[in-house]
């Protein structure tokens, strides 16, 4: 057998159904309020006050401010549902035991000869960091949702610019992972990894 065949029989990956799941969802969901985050935007720039620059309507979803509000809002809850019900999956699965990172990674990087081994804690590094960056882009985002019942967690921010700066800033560290995400996949398991977590 050559080489390329045997690259080709090579085992698949295999993934749960529910991981490919909450993939699937999460991409979405994500799109969808990044889209309608923007027309809220446009309405009252985060950057430049008024004057600020506007997104095209290309990449806008709602029409006007209040249809990008809805939609943001509708769009959050399935987003955040989500996000807590494969929290919930990976702690049940043990899933959490080769996903985050732990001394052994922190380890690795500093000691390892081992490219393939500093990949993998390279991945779970990063994978452990955008937590705390998807826990501030929820909480901002409730922040704003709701500042009059939620003033006391709105007044963690300092104020009403600095909330709507620091959730505006998630977008593009979020966005920032999803590459580095995706490149670490690719060099852990080739593009056989990522197909397997959506087909």
């Amino acid at each position: 057998m050559t080489a390329s065949a045997t690259k080709r029989n090579a085992k698949f990956p295999s993934q749960s159904a529910l991981a490919k799941t909450f993939h699937w969802v999460n991409i979405i969901a994500l799109l969808l309020m990044m889209a309608s985050g923007l027309q809220i935007y446009n309405a009252n720039p985060v950057f430049g006050g008024r004057a600020g620059w506007d997104f095209p309507e290309l990449v806008l979803l709602g029409g006007w401010l209040a249809g990008g509000r809805a939609w943001h809002f509708a769009i959050m809850w399935v987003y955040s549902l989500n996000l807590l019900a494969y929290g919930v999956f990976v702690f049940v699965t043990r899933r959490w035991q080769h996903r985050f990172a732990s001394s052994g990674d922190l380890k690795a990087l500093r000691a390892s000869q081992n490219e393939k081994r500093k990949n993998f804690a390279k991945h779970r590094l990063v994978y452990t960091a955008i937590v705390p960056v998807l826990l501030l882009a929820i909480a901002s985002g409730l922040a704003m949702y709701k500042p009059a019942q939620l003033h006391w967690l709105a007044a963690l921010f300092g104020n009403w610019q600095t909330l709507r700066t620091v959730h505006f800033l998630t977008v593009p560290i979020v966005l920032a992972f999803s590459l580095v995400h995706s490149l670490l996949a690719l060099k852990v398991g080739n593009l056989r990894l990522i197909k397997s977590m959506f087909v």
